[in-house]
């Protein structure tokens, strides 16, 4: 057999790009950043007021991740997400909720169009957005559509706000009133609820709009959960000072225990204080609340109140009012403190849909506010992780007495739960 003359043609080592796809591919990039970097900033202004014995900011930006691929609908997209260093070693980190380490390919419809939507895109501009980043899925959502499907959205929130309640009961509750976005009322807020079954889980409650302040709008949402089969009361709620939720609490459910959020009253305390004395002032709360028995932080309380009352008697009679509330946590499992000192359930879920930028306010209407949001919070929630230390609440809710986070032995006086 004769030798084949014919000469293999050497391939091009990179296919040629359609001009156009890569523009698309350009275009997502940019969202992808844009949407980023409005989350990143969201977390150094969260901590802006963090600062360094010498005044520097201990919570700064540090470069980018390694690039990675992200598959879209109009092919792969490089990214880079960026990183932050905490100076303070307190392990301040960024962590994306619109591209967690994790993904590969890009979100769903059912995630991205309330996620917009909250941001501020008009829905005569969702077409462009979504088509560059989910491609055929994007196909048909013309401004009809996509009305017809947030007008599903507010049909299903309303009908989740009625479901029935009856075989739920929660140990523990997070309560805030949210001003997040762009879309609602400035007098209104999200009131919000979320709760840790008793087997860990944490469960989206309630998310109405009302004023965050006002004991009538927390007694309404309160007075519904009751009303849908809620009967037995969460063994503890955490939530901020300020909130009217603390009175109506005490009228609906009167057996709860109160934990305020530390955070939110070290901003509160902070903020009545000269800058040059907030990284003292801070450090001495840090010593209360990270105290390793009750004494020893009533102990730091007390240390605290002689070293800057006569100075700053506004800031610590803040500081004063809420002594009991704020060390309750300490009658809990040690293991579930680093989850009920504070709402940060709350406050990490809400990070990616508070608007920080300068964006004209278009407001839209609330029943289409709240339906996105509960969209995003029902994906968010399919990501919740169990507490830690879940094995534990069965005893929380036989109401085992804890006292500095351990279990007391002698539980002969304890109530039948």
């Amino acid at each position: 057999m004769t030798k084949s003359t014919l000469r293999a043609l050497s391939q091009p080592e990179e296919q040629v790009t359609d001009p156009l796809t890569e523009l698309l591919r350009n275009g997502a990039r940019e969202l992808i950043a844009q949407a980023v970097e409005a989350e990143l900033q969201v977390l150094l202004e969260q901590h802006a007021e963090h600062r360094l014995p010498d005044g520097r900011k201990a919570v700064v930006r540090n470069g980018y991740l390694p690039e990675r691929t992200v598959q879209t609908g109009i092919g792969d997209v490089e990214i880079k997400v960026p990183k932050v260093r905490d100076r303070s070693g307190s392990g301040v980190r960024f962590n994306s909720t619109l591209l967690p380490p994790y993904l590969k390919r890009a979100r769903s419809i059912e995630e991205l169009l309330p996620w917009l939507y909250l941001k501020g895109v008009s829905t005569g501009d969702y077409q462009d957005a979504l088509s560059a980043l989910l491609g055929d899925q994007a196909k048909g959502l013309s401004a009809n559509t996509i009305s017809r499907l947030k007008q599903h959205w507010i049909d299903e929130h309303r009908s989740w706000c009625q479901r029935d309640l009856s075989q739920k009961r929660y140990v523990y509750w997070w309560a805030d009133g949210i001003y997040s976005n762009v879309r609602m009322d400035n007098r209104l807020c999200l009131l919000v609820i979320i709760g840790v079954t008793e087997h860990g889980h944490k469960e989206l409650v309630a998310v109405e709009d009302g004023f965050r302040e006002s004991e009538d709008s927390w007694s309404e949402l309160l007075l519904g959960l009751r009303e849908r089969g809620l009967t037995t009361s969460p063994k503890l709620a955490v939530g901020d000072g300020a909130l009217g939720f603390w009175k109506a609490l005490a009228k609906c459910y009167p057996d709860v225990r109160h934990q305020r959020c530390w955070v939110h009253k070290t901003a509160n305390i902070l903020s009545a204080l000269p800058k040059s004395v907030q990284p003292k002032v801070k450090a001495a709360l840090h010593d209360i609340w990270m105290a390793e028995t009750q004494d020893d932080a009533h102990k730091a309380f007390d240390r605290a109140l002689v070293r800057f009352e006569s100075k700053y008697p506004g800031a610590m009679e803040r500081l004063r009012k809420d002594r009991d509330e704020l060390l309750t946590f300490y009658d809990f499992p040690a293991e579930h403190w680093v989850h009920i000192r504070t709402t940060n359930p709350i406050e990490s879920t809400f990070a990616t849909v508070r608007l920080r930028t300068k964006r004209a306010r278009n407001c839209g209407s609330r029943e289409t506010t709240l339906a996105m949001v509960y969209k995003l919070l029902e994906s968010a929630q399919k990501n919740w992780k169990r507490i830690k230390g879940f094995n534990l609440l069965t005893l929380v809710v036989n109401n085992v007495t804890f006292k500095d986070g351990e279990q007391v032995q002698d539980q002969s006086d304890r109530n039948a739960a």
